[in-house]
Order: C-alpha cells, then structure tokens, then sequence
C-alpha cells in the first residue's frame, strides 16, 4: 500500500521534479519549494514559465516572464545562466555537456558550457526545444512542423514539413524518432530516417504530458480518459498499430504521465486529482493517491523508481512512497 506525504501549497504547480534524489515542485509565482531536511523555498523568478532537470539530474533549469534562464543547484541556490530582457521565455530543455536550449518568440537559443549564446530565428513563434539523445542537435516546434539545428557547427537546418501548429517536441531515446504535440487534439512524428509521417490522433483534449518508457518502446501520453501509450519498438513505430489505454476513467480526464525508470508501469494523474499507476504489459492498475483538490499537472519518479513526486493546477503537493 502506497503512502503520501502531502505538502499543501497556494498557486499552479508547473513542474515536480527529483533534482539530486531532492523532489523540487515549481510554482507558475516563481517560487520553487524542495523537500530537503524540511520544506525549503527560494524565488527563482518573477512569473516562472518552464522547469525541467539538466541532463545530469543535478540541478532544476529554469525560465522565466522576467527574460531569465537560471539553475537551481541541489544547495538551493539560483544562478543566472541567460538574460535576454523583458521577453517572456517559453520552452527550455537541457542537453550534453551542459548545453541548454531555451525560445523566447520567433527564436530558440542554445547555451553552451562556456556561456556563449547561439541564435536561431524562426518565420513563426517557437514553441517547444529538445536536445536529440546523441550528438549536439536540437529540435524546434514550429507552425507547421519542425527545424532540426546543429548548433556546434554551421549549416542549414533539416525542416520537417506537417501542416498546423506544432506546440511541443520530443525524440525518441534511440533518436530514430521526432513526435510533436499539436495544438489541434493530436500528436504528429517523423521517422527521421526517411522522413516518414506519423499521424496520432483520435484525442478528446490536448496532450499536454508524455514520457518515453525506460527502453523507449513507448510513449505514454495524457490527453483521454485514459493513459493512450503508443508502440515504438518496431522500425516504423506507431504506424499502423494501436494504442495501449491505461486506467480507463468514465469521469476525468488524464492530466498528466511518468514512466518508471527501470520497468514498463506509468504513473497516470487525472483531472481530480486521482494518481494510479498501470503496468503496460497487462493493464494491472494499483491506486497510488486518491482524488484532491485540483488537476495533476505534474509526476516525476525517483531514480529508485520507488517514489513518485506529484503537483497539481491547485498547488496540492507531495510525495508517493509506492512500497509503503
């Protein structure tokens, strides 16, 4: 039976997160709070827009309404990495050797280890960045579609063409694939090989959440009654298969997802607050929190894959224990 340790708190909840075996929950005011000997906070910015760990775990990446890119350390200092003025800083992802690609309006920035700043200007808005798991290569959400960029080394930039608004991005951990979240209710992906299309609809809302399983042969998303967990362990990924549906709800939504570290079990929040978790292979669900006070909006496993940190739009906080 699993066991929570709620920490109550007043605002949205953006991002929960295990920075350093430390969970960090990032409040839309700019404060982070930690759990760390007590509860601890610090203001990282004026208005915070994006959170998410540096590809080593050992600091949270921030961004910010107040034109700032910082990282929280594990100690709970915040250090400045990026200004770029009174602009608003929309999408941040972390990358290797402590590379850091943030967008503010048209353009996507990469940071590098040494603080040099590179540019990259877009006809449209961007609105989502990810690092490729191998090499120095970032992809760009854009209106209709998405920019590959190699920001080590000059070039011209890979477009991947798919008509519509394209709000977030990611890759696949073996990189063979490129999928978006799209402002209509539906995903869209590239095999990168190729430049094959995937198309993923059939969603009630926006996917708003997804996360890669351990090995990468699937990618659990919100978006539906259920956790909807498309297949991609074969060479043309999803196409042509159906999805897994995890934790079937006739009455909420799916607001948020986590897969375990290790194994092949989701972590599912709901629009009430309700957090479950369901293994792939066979559908078996256990109940991890009962409904709260708002939406989950954000999960994040532990290295261990035994504890689950969770957040939600009403700031209702805290920390699963799976085990007990």
């Amino acid at each position: 039976m699993s066991t929570v340790a709620p920490l109550d708190l007043n605002g949205h909840c953006l991002s929960a997160r295990w920075i350093a075996g430390i969970p960090h929950f990032a409040l839309a005011d700019g404060i982070v709070h930690r759990l760390d000997n007590g509860h601890k906070s610090i203001e990282a910015h004026d208005g915070l827009l994006a959170a998410t760990p540096a590809s080593d775990g050992k600091t949270l990446l921030t961004a910010g309404e107040d034109g700032r890119v910082c990282a929280l350390t594990p100690e709970g200092e915040v250090r400045e990495l990026a200004s770029i003025g009174r602009k608003w800083v929309t999408a941040l992802a972390g990358g290797p050797q402590g590379a850091v690609a943030f967008a503010s309006g048209r353009t996507a920035y990469v940071r590098f280890s040494d603080g040099r700043l590179r540019d990259f200007a877009h006809p449209r808005s961007v609105e989502g960045v990810a690092f490729a798991p191998k090499g120095m290569r970032i992809g760009v959400a854009r209106y209709n579609g998405a920019t590959l960029h190699f920001p080590a080394a000059d070039g011209t930039p890979v477009e991947l063409t798919w008509d519509g608004a394209h709000t977030g991005i990611t890759f696949s951990p073996d990189g063979n694939f490129l999928v978006t979240t799209m402002q209509e209710n539906a995903l869209h992906g590239w095999k990168l090989a190729d430049g094959k299309h995937m198309r993923m609809s059939g969603y009630p809302a926006k996917v708003k959440s997804w996360s890669w399983a351990a090995k990468g042969r699937w990618l659990a998303t919100s978006g539906a009654p259920a956790a909807i967990v498309w297949p991609f362990s074969g060479k043309d990924g999803p196409m042509g298969k159906a999805p897994v549906e995890l934790g079937t709800r006739a009455d909420t939504m799916v607001t948020a997802v986590a897969c375990h570290p290790t194994d092949e079990f989701v972590a599912i929040g709901f629009g009430d607050g309700m957090v479950l978790a369901a293994r792939i292979a066979d559908q078996k669900e256990v109940l991890l929190r009962r409904p709260g006070k708002g939406a989950v909006t954000a999960l994040d496993w532990d290295g261990e894959g035994r504890r689950v940190a969770f957040g939600s739009e009403a700031g209702d906080c805290g920390v699963i224990d799976v085990a007990g």
